[in-house]
């Protein structure tokens, strides 16, 4: 048989990546000798029409095809290695760059609506372009319908999250409306995640579940019976347990494992149950599951096996979502798609990616092979995404990703590499890991949601192949980094306990891991192992010191005599000296002690609290003092997320998730009278605001309408008009400061202004756009002539509202990293708060030149996203409410220095809402556990009435409890 090398077509004329790496290709086999690719075949195991493509110069080969190219003609496997993710990522920035330019050049008439969701499972809202899986959601309808446990297995990347997700929840939605489902990824504390998942449905706290399930398993039934209860005597809640192998990967408490299981199946399996369970697993989980008794029982005859799509499932998957977004598919690519993904049990994700991006190379509207191979093929395509999201960034930020990706990674334990699911304080808050974060975000490698953000697809970690290289260099490594983590986070939660650091062997070995500049440790990470290292430090120096101090002694034995007044003052001193300290950190303690303590014994937690502070009276144990004394009562049956306080400051409007709006009487903070209920709301209501004179209020939410209330007599509302006109749910009102003009806003991206000088028949004024998501807060100034917007697109925008024409956009500019959430302007107006998320969560703006606003300060403090904030009537103060469950007051006299002057805790979740009343004597605070607390800002006569709430008397057992070593002393006798 003939061995003589076949001809190659010349390649074609330009000096583009691809054809150098081609060129080099070739160049590689000429210097081997050029042997016929018939023998590199023998050699490499593929095909010569792969190989011989791989040097064609049209399109980049996968990874593994070039590496076999290079070895079957000596080359090194590692150099060309590096070659091939440099060549990658050049490329795919290339084609950004022209998907950037022809999505320009298409402008607005070009739908941006992707028919495919890429690594992302389908979700239930995605379920229009969900197809190929209709027989197997059928089965799975039939199967529940027939028994209350089913167990849905597949390999990673088979699809079942997708099955759940936009097959099983988008049925069930639809065809009963008597189910209630529930969603949950078990996390590291699956009882915990249950617990927060039902406490709304329920009507129940999440600590309170938490506990009642901890306590017995069975809890879950009787809960999950009582909200059944609330649908109607046939309704059932369904709850859908997805990613259920994160009870073995993440959750390393085993009581609390076997206790989540033995919930679902005690739930499920009850004589008088009302629950469902379905739970998705990875197949080579199967043998965990196995180990529990229980679980396994169940699941002798509850399993549905997730396979591999056929050829006709394929054909639909691929095929109707381009025609149900006015696409069709290039017969060659079908063909290409289906011969390749045919068989392949976890190929789903990198097709539904590499459609993605096929999609994005479209010619027209029709995808085609060509943009396809542009793409990278279904194995290359993703690689290709990723190499350019890392090509792009600087090595100190390349750093920071490949950390990051590490961190979001589980390392199997005799089972496949896991994603792993983390909060966002687990990262540094840096500008530098949040530019990183938001890139990754932004190219779909990673999902951020509600604060914890994971790998979109565990197809990632397979199929990428600079990720798998770092997980395999120091996987020994990995594991201690990973142990260090969650040891400094215990710590942490521990309220730093010295106890809780590392000691020995254990520091030891964490100690190797800070050699290198690149350690990859966040500041938390980094404290924790310099707060074990200097407490060893301290006790060899005590060791020394105490020696020491001994040989001392002996030396001074012979002056003792001439030195005993001496001696007595000095330790006089030093006993005080120590006691002050701890007192000073038994105060601490205790203030933390009496903030945990108040949503279960109020009048203790007043008497821990003032204990605390008059044993060290410092800033803390004063702000958790205030926060123990605070009146509040139970306003909502859900979140309550806005509040409006009328003129003399006595009447009170608060909306929440329960669908209701209610006026309540408070002029008595500690006896507040609920006046009466608006009726007809229907929906969500997201947002109200009150005319300046106290007699309208106006009401919005996800129905999409404004309703203007005449609210005269509080104990009898009547409705004065509806306004149309928003296509997507309303997030904010406003009124101006005469009342004849109302702003409202949300996520249609627009702003209506009405004109409400006849409150009985308001008339559309204008329609303000500009901002590209959401806009979630206006603001009128105090005189009227100037609009403040806030929208999730991180923009604020300033609008003149003077003129009787249409209002001009005055300035527009980027005012926080994440979403900007709300807007205040000063009761002078010429300085604009503004809240949102991000490093600085809260800044000021000098706005006295509308056009050219600047900023003044950024307010540091808040932990999480700032949703509200509020000035006070002297524009002295200013009010701050968070995600992180606190409220903080700000003292801005001078807004270039403001300074913080108290933080309030005992929020059992975010804070939703905050307002001054007009003398500014109180602060009212809504959280979204529907509670509503009143603050007097003038903390001494608070702080001096305190026993009035404080009864009975504190225990001598609970006292030492709480305040260990210090003298009985009850502070309300």
């Amino acid at each position: 048989m003939s061995t003589v090398p076949r001809g190659e077509m010349p390649l074609a004329a330009g000096d583009g990546a691809l054809l150098r790496f081609a060129a080099d290709l070739r160049r590689l086999r000429d210097e081997a000798g050029k042997p016929a690719y018939r023998i590199l075949s023998a050699r490499a195991h593929y095909s010569i029409a792969t190989l011989s493509g791989a040097a064609a110069g049209r399109r980049l080969p996968t990874l593994a095809v070039t590496l076999a190219y290079a070895r079957a003609c000596g080359g090194d496997e590692t150099q060309w290695a590096r070659r091939w993710h440099d060549v990658a990522a050049e490329l795919a920035a290339e084609l950004a760059a022209e998907r950037a330019a022809d999505e320009d050049e298409a402008g607005a008439g070009k739908s941006t609506e992707a028919p495919y969701v890429g690594l992302a499972a389908f979700r239930p809202d995605d379920s229009q372009w969900f197809f190929g899986r209709e027989a197997l959601v059928g089965e799975v309808m039939t199967r529940l319908a027939a028994q209350r446990f089913l167990a849905v297995f597949g390999a990673s990347g088979s699809g079942k999250s997708s099955l759940l997700g936009a097959g099983l929840l988008a049925r069930l939605r639809a065809e009963n409306d008597r189910c209630q489902v529930i969603t949950l990824t078990p996390g590291p504390h699956p009882l915990e995640e249950t617990a927060i998942r039902l406490a709304f449905p329920a009507r129940s706290t999440a600590a309170r579940l938490y506990t009642e399930f901890t306590a017995d398993p069975g809890n879950l039934h009787r809960t999950v019976r009582q909200i059944a209860l609330q649908l109607g005597g046939d309704g059932e809640v369904v709850l859908v347990v997805d990613q259920f192998e994160e009870v073995f990967t993440v959750c390393r408490g085993q009581e609390e494992r076997s206790g989540f299981i033995a919930a679902l199946i005690a739930a499920a399996r009850a004589p008088n149950s009302r629950c469902r369970v379905v739970i998705a697993v990875r197949t080579d989980f199967y043998p965990h599951c196995a180990e529990y008794a229980e679980l396994s029982a169940a699941l002798r005859d509850a399993q549905i096996t997730v396979g591999p799509m056929s050829a006709d499932e394929l054909h639909r998957a691929i095929v109707r979502p381009a025609g149900q977004a006015g696409c069709r598919v290039e017969g060659t690519l079908l063909t290409a798609l289906t011969a390749q993904a045919q068989g392949q049990v976890a190929v789903l994700p990198l097709l539904s990616h590499a459609l993605l991006e096929t999609w994005r190379r479209r010619r027209g509207n029709v995808l085609t092979l060509t943009g396809f191979q542009a793409a990278g093929g279904i194995e290359g395509s993703l690689a290709q995404t990723a190499e350019a999201f890392y090509a792009a960034l600087d090595p100190g930020r390349q750093a920071i990703a490949r950390h990051l990706f590490l961190r979001l990674t589980a390392l199997g334990e005799g089972t496949e590499d896991t994603k792993r699911r983390i909060t966002r304080g687990e990262l540094d808050a840096d500008e530098d890991t949040a530019a990183v974060l938001e890139r990754a975000v932004a190219v779909r490698l990673i999902t951020l949601d509600g604060g914890r953000l994971e790998v979109t697809h565990e197809a990632l970690i397979r199929g990428w192949p600079r990720l798998r290289r770092w997980l395999t260099h120091d996987r020994e490594r990995l594991r201690a980094h990973r142990r260090l983590t969650e040891a400094a986070e215990a710590w942490e939660s521990l309220n730093r306990d010295p106890g809780a650091l590392y000691r020995g062997t254990r520091l030891a070995m964490a100690r190797q891991l800070a050699r290198g500049g690149d350690d990859g440790l966040t500041v938390r990470e980094s404290t924790f192992l310099n707060a074990g290292l200097a407490a060893e430090a301290a006790e060899t120096t005590t060791a020394l010191r105490r020696a020491r101090r001994l040989r001392m002694l002996v030396t001074l034995l012979a002056v003792l005599l001439t030195l005993t007044t001496a001696t007595t003052v000095y330790a006089v001193r030093a006993n005080e000296e120590v006691t002050r300290q701890r007192n000073s950190a038994v105060a601490s303690n205790a203030a933390e002690g009496a903030t945990e303590l108040l949503h279960k014994d109020p009048a203790l937690a007043v008497q821990i609290g003032l204990a605390a502070h008059r044993l060290a009276p410092t800033g803390h144990t004063r702000d958790s003092l205030v926060s123990t004394l605070m009146p509040s009562w139970v306003g909502h049956h859900g979140e309550l997320v806005s509040l409006a306080i009328g003129p003399d400051g006595t009447i009170l409007a608060t909306a929440g998730g329960d669908r209701t709006v209610r006026l309540w009487d408070i002029g008595d903070p500690r006896r507040p009278v609920q006046l009466s209920t608006l009726g007809g709301q229907g929906t969500f209501v997201r947002s109200i605001a009150m005319r300046r004179d106290g007699k309208i209020l106006a009401t919005a939410g996800d129905d999409r309408k404004v309703r203007l209330w005449d609210v005269t007599d509080p104990k009898h509302p009547t409705l004065l008009a509806t306004l149309d006109g928003h296509t997507g749910a309303v997030r904010a009102l406003a009124f101006s400061s005469d009342g004849r003009t109302l702003a409202s806003s949300g996520g249609d991206r627009t702003v209506r202004l009405w004109n409400t000088g006849d409150p009985e028949h308001p008339t559309s004024r204008a329609t303000l756009g500009g901002h590209l998501d959401t806009i979630r807060a206006v603001a009128f100034s105090p005189d009227g002539r100037t609009l403040a917007t806030a929208a999730e697109d991180e923009t604020v925008r300033l609008w003149d509202t003077s003129g009787l024409g249409r209002p001009t956009g005055l300035s527009r500019w980027r005012a926080h990293r994440i979403a900007a959430l709300w807007v205040a302007f000063s009761p002078r107006g010429d300085v604009l708060a503004t809240a949102g998320g991000g490093d600085s969560a809260v800044r000021l703006w000098d706005i006295a030149d509308r056009g050219h606003p600047r900023e003044l300060s950024a307010l540091t403090g808040h932990s999480d996203v700032v949703g509200e904030v509020a000035f006070s009537p002297d524009g002295r103060a200013l009010a701050t409410g968070s995600d992180d469950r606190t409220v903080r007051l700000w003292d801005v006299t001078d807004p270039r220095r403001p300074a913080a002057r108290a933080t309030l805790t005992g929020y059992t979740t975010a804070v939703g809402a905050l307002r001054f009343d007009p003398y500014g004597r109180t602060v009212v605070s809504g959280g979204y556990d529907g509670v509503i607390r009143v603050l007097p800002v003038d903390f001494d006569p608070l702080v001096a009435r305190a026993c009035a709430a404080a009864h009975p008397t504190i225990t001598r057992a609970a006292w030492d409890r709480y305040l260990p070593g210090v003298a009985y002393r009850p502070p309300c006798p």
